[in-house]
């Protein structure tokens, strides 16, 4: 991928076929509008420092080193070098152990993804994969070490490509059963259902992440550009609630008051860039405004 940077480099092999590939983050938050703390009374960047919770005396790093509470209060002290041996060898290869079906995984166990594509000498037997998985309506589970962790990955074709998804393991995914175990058993039938189901045919529509515009970050540039500008901060505009008298009347009102057809937002490529766009405008009030308070001020004649 040009102007981006490799996160991993290895090997893709299946069965006795190995292709040289590399892993690109397929989401980054690089975009996203961020704060530093600042000492408001100076106006200076804050810096963190480690403290002894019982001495309270600054801590160097030389002098820091990873615990396991055992009990409240006390620590079992773990070396550096003892958690470093506990990382598995990486032999740079992703090995795919089994074909599935794609709807065979719940997406609640899905982590971060990542764009996998081939280098020059694997690019044959990356195709036959991915072709070869398309064809069969099959994604693949691999695992291999990655960033220190053995971890288990997806894999599905993307576009000319593969899209590989790390995956959580069972124990950190929590119990959708503990989640739900106090909500009330009921049945929802008749006009009520009926309702409910008209409201939802009403809105059906397909995803277009660019129709999806990120409120808070165009709010943040907002504020930074009228604080730069020394123009009043954008007020938030209240919201009316509505009360309805019971959920039987709102659904009915809803069924009255939705259109049948929804008309979709034009996708255009300043909503796809609006991320950035945002940021760099932000930037760009701050550098205007800095250029402005240095130029020179002409003297009237």
């Amino acid at each position: 991928m040009a102007g981006h940077r490799a996160q991993w480099k290895g090997f893709l092999k299946f069965g006795e076929v190995t292709a040289g590939v590399a892993l690109y983050t397929a989401a980054s938050t690089s975009d996203r509008i961020t704060f530093n703390t600042i000492n408001s009374a100076t106006g200076n960047r804050v810096n963190r420092v480690f403290i002894d919770s019982e001495t309270e005396k600054l801590v160097p790093k030389e002098a820091q080193t990873k615990g396991f509470e055992i009990e409240n209060g006390q620590y079992l002290v773990i070396d550096p070098d003892e958690v470093s041996a506990t990382i598995p060898e990486s032999d740079k290869t992703l090995e795919i152990e089994a074909f599935i079906p794609c709807s065979d995984v719940d997406d609640v166990y899905f982590d971060k993804p990542y764009y996998l594509t081939p280098d020059r000498m694997g690019s044959d037997a990356f195709a036959a994969l991915r072709d070869g998985m398309r064809k069969s309506k099959v994604a693949a589970i691999a695992r291999t070490v990655l960033f220190r962790r053995m971890r288990t990955v997806l894999i599905r074709p993307h576009g000319k490509g593969l899209i590989a998804t790390t995956l959580n393991y069972d124990y950190e995914v929590r119990s959708s059963a503990k989640a739900f175990e106090d909500m009330p058993k009921l049945e929802i039938e008749g006009e009520m259902l009926d309702l409910a189901k008209h409201i939802i045919s009403t809105k059906k529509g397909t995803f277009d992440p660019a129709t999806f515009d990120d409120r808070y970050e165009a709010a943040l540039a907002e504020l930074v550009k009228a604080k730069v500008e020394g123009k009043a901060l954008p007020k938030r505009k209240k919201i009316e609630v509505s009360q309805p008298n019971d959920l039987l009347a709102a659904l009915r009102e809803s069924a009255g008051l939705l259109k049948a057809a929804e008309t979709k937002p034009e996708r255009t490529a300043a909503n796809a860039n609006a991320g950035t766009g945002r940021k760099r405008a932000a930037r760009g009030a701050v550098g205007k405004s800095a250029a402005s308070k240095t130029a020179p001020q002409r003297k009237a004649s």
